[in-house]
């Protein structure tokens, strides 16, 4: 699902904008089209690549993870910010629900909801700072980021002898391990390359897609991030919509790294660390702008399923780690010369239609 705020149109100019195809639709069918292919491709080069419980398995499952990662950057974005804190935020979300399960013995349930209050505090306490002060969320969440670095490190070290919780709930490992297969509705099951930590991304993204195409509110972030002098005068609570944007953001990354710890079976001061590239990746690849206002919840899906499959694909292929982050690096600046010149062609678009 694609959101945007779009200017009016001219009554001469809808008969031509009613058969033409919206630049974001295109967007996303090239990136299926794209997704599709080097899957093939890849199935074809390296044949074990199509191997479902080897392969596909745990590609699906870092893209389940990543996808929500870039969904919590998505959120800050739709506002007309950034948060460059957010794999902090996913270890710091995280390291409470560790706590609640080395320490307090909680069930699996009770810890992820321990881990998103945590992730809602911090992104509470993070949109406060830049509706209050005013100062640049690039400063605020690098600051944040610094914060929380620190913050969790020392906490596992006075609370941990290896620097991670251990301590595994019942139910977490089927997280890790169980895909649709293992799930049957009568005699039908699901696909043994689809993990079952997928469900929670399809929660998140259809809780975003509601949020943003259904509701007064996301229309109003989205107001906020493509014009917030224009929503303040409209009589939007800017303030509280970045309040809102970021307390997401926050839950949505505690989230990440709750997927990534129980991906991994601990729960440790490392999660997230590579957060960063994949969060911008996705949400611009997927068509979200970075200066707010235009969002899509299915298109960051497809990116980082991109993204996914070029780095599992070249891992295959023998290409070692720097050269795949050279790759991804690449990657990442064609997506921001793409949404530049989405930009400069919408802005274009609104003068022609004043």
């Amino acid at each position: 699902m694609t959101t945007s705020v779009s200017p009016p149109r001219t009554t001469a100019g809808e008969p031509a904008a009613r058969h033409r195809m919206p630049f974001w639709v295109n967007q996303r069918l090239g990136l299926l089209v794209l997704v599709i292919a080097l899957g093939v491709l890849f199935g074809v080069l390296r044949p074990a690549f199509l191997d479902q419980r080897l392969v596909l398995f745990p590609l699906l499952r870092d893209v389940a993870t990543l996808t929500v990662v870039a969904l919590a950057q998505l959120v800050a974005l739709s506002v007309g910010h950034m948060n460059l804190a957010v794999g902090r935020m996913a270890a710091f979300g995280a390291m409470f629900a560790g706590l609640g399960y080395d320490k307090l013995h909680l069930p699996m349930q009770a810890g992820l909801l321990l881990c998103l209050a945590a992730g809602a505090v911090i992104g509470a306490v993070t949109g406060w700072l830049i509706a209050r002060t005013g100062v640049s969320s690039f400063v605020v969440t690098l600051a944040m980021d610094f914060a929380l670095l620190g913050l969790v490190s020392l906490t596992y070290s006075a609370l941990t002898e290896d620097a991670a919780f251990t301590t595994r709930p019942a139910g977490i490992d089927a997280l890790r391990s169980y895909s649709l297969a293992d799930i049957c509705l009568g005699p039908v099951c699901g696909s043994p390359a689809i993990p079952q930590l997928a469900q929670f991304t399809v929660l998140a993204m259809l809780g975003l897609g509601f949020l943003y195409g259904g509701t007064r509110i996301g229309r109003e972030l989205l107001l906020t991030g493509a014009n917030p002098a224009a929503a303040e005068l409209s009589g939007i609570p800017t303030g509280r919509r970045v309040l809102l944007a970021h307390t997401l953001s926050g839950v949505l990354a505690a989230l990440a790294g709750f997927m990534a710890a129980a991906g991994t079976g601990t729960f440790r001061a490392s999660i997230g660390d590579d957060f960063m590239l994949p969060s911008f990746l996705g949400a611009v690849l997927g068509g979200t702008l970075l200066t707010g206002g235009v969002v899509s919840v299915l298109g960051t899906l497809l990116g980082t399923a991109l993204v996914g499959v070029i780095r599992k694909g070249l891992d295959l292929l023998g290409v070692g780690l720097e050269s795949l982050n050279i790759y991804l690096g690449c990657i990442l600046l064609l997506a921001l010369s793409a949404d530049r010149i989405r930009t400069v062609v919408s802005y274009r678009k609104v003068v022609r239609s004043t």
